[in-house]
């Protein structure tokens, strides 16, 4: 059986260099394919592998009959005995169409496939650095899904080794706005000269469950930074997806981890517009509660801490299904710093002057606590106040815009040269009504 084997791929051999000199681009490539399906059917894995590498290395081998010979040798992986036979084929594979721009696409499945293998294994590490190898980024041929796809794949496996700065660099490949585009108004007709792009395999996600993965995966990143602004941005992203929209049990969950993670974000302009737009969704009333919640935030009133905390603790201790991790004792934590930064907003808004002492009682906090916060707050530039501590008195004041400091300067200068002006005609005319005296 060997024997035969061993002259059918000799013949076959003969037939193809015949081809190839001839520069029959047809007839390589089936003489190729031919000799690859004779080692497939004899299930001659050793010899498969020998037999790629020596036609991809023939002088002259022509690139169709490459491409055709690394595609059809991809559908024999899944077919393999064992996981050393499938792990030398992709190997073999893989340095076939290294550093070849024409089957650029194929490898970048190979390595994926192997990245796979190694992480079931628990290579994790191992797995990360291989999928980093290809940027495919820079393929024109591979269909977009398929190119987001192998990026969020990237960007899991640093995730899953904690390697979180190059999880953000590969998470930057992809913009936002690729998500919103409407694929089937962007099929056009291919004009001469163009590229042609590939079809994405059929495992590959449809864009919209790409934008889900997206978010979950920034999510876990963000999670690893507190950043909680980032993780209800991304939290409202996925509410968007209107098969998230169209199901209550899928948006209720979303919308609560929307309420909670934009309660526990700093005080700023993006989260007061994200919090607004929030209080106007009708959803929002399925969840009355957290209605209230975002309301007290809303009302420039002080908010007791301990009544609010009474109200919401099992709420806030149930809310376990998250992406990075449930609400612990730092966000409860964090939760309560919140509650003071707005208690002191408030006092800032209605207050010029007000003594520490009843700034701490209004607060709930010692003296010392009250102070440290409202510091914090200043350094932070969230309001301008200045504390006089021998007299024990804190004067708020109201934010000023570098162009209305310029317009006041600008206009106490002119004020102060008019009064120099006038000084000097008053003087001048004091001298002359002296001299015409002395005259007399």
């Amino acid at each position: 059986m060997e024997g035969n084997l061993e002259a059918a791929i000799e013949s076959l051999l003969n037939v193809e260099k015949q081809m190839r000199l001839a520069g029959d681009v047809s007839g390589t490539r089936k003489a190729v394919i031919d000799i690859i399906q004779l080692c497939y059917e004899a299930r001659a894995w050793k010899t498969l592998n020998d037999q790629i590498v020596l036609l991809s290395k023939r002088r002259g081998q022509l690139k169709q009959a490459v491409t055709a010979m690394v595609q059809q040798a991809m559908q024999y992986i899944d077919e393999t005995p064992d996981l050393e036979a499938r792990i030398e084929l992709i190997k073999t594979l893989n340095s076939v169409s290294a550093g070849k721009i024409y089957v650029e696409i194929e490898r970048a499945r190979l390595i994926k496939k192997l990245a796979k293998i190694r992480e079931e294994q628990g290579q994790i590490a191992e797995a990360a650095d291989l999928m980093q190898e290809v940027a495919v980024e820079t393929f024109g041929a591979m269909a977009k899904t398929e190119k987001i796809a192998f990026i969020l794949e990237q960007v899991r496996l640093c995730l899953d080794r904690q390697d979180y700065m190059r999880a953000q660099i590969l998470s930057r490949k992809i913009s936002s706005r690729v998500f919103d585009v409407d694929l089937s108004k962007e099929k056009k007709k291919p004009k001469e000269g163009d590229a042609v792009v590939e079809e994405a395999p059929a495992d590959i996600p449809s864009l919209l469950e790409l934008k889900r993965i997206y978010y979950e995966l920034m999510i876990r990143y963000h999670s690893h930074n507190n950043d909680y602004l980032e993780i209800s941005r991304s939290y409202k992203a996925i509410y968007e997806i209107p098969s998230v929209k169209e199901d209550p049990s899928q948006w209720i969950p979303v919308l609560r981890k929307i309420c909670w993670y934009l309660v526990l974000s700093p005080h700023d302009p993006m989260q007061s517009s994200i919090l607004n737009s929030t209080l106007e969704d009708k959803n929002l009333s399925e969840i009355s509660h957290f209605r209230l919640l975002l309301k007290q935030l809303v009302t420039m009133e002080v908010i007791q801490w301990t009544s609010l905390w009474d109200t919401y603790r099992a709420e806030f201790e149930n809310e376990k299904d998250m992406l990075g991790g449930p609400l612990g004792d730092k966000a409860a934590e964090d939760l309560r710093q919140r509650i003071i930064e707005h208690n002191i907003l408030v006092v800032a808004k209605y207050y010029s002057r007000i003594t520490i002492k009843r700034l701490a009682e209004l607060l709930c906090l010692s003296l010392q606590d009250a102070e440290k916060h409202l510091s914090d707050m200043v350094v932070s530039k969230s309001l301008v106040a200045k504390i006089d501590r021998p007299m024990g008195i804190v004067c708020f004041q109201v934010a000023k815009d570098s162009n209305d400091v310029l317009n006041m300067w600008a206009t106490n200068l002119e004020k102060l040269l008019d009064l120099v002006e006038k000084s000097c005609h008053q003087i001048h005319k004091e001298t002359m009504v002296h001299k015409a005296a002395l005259k007399v």
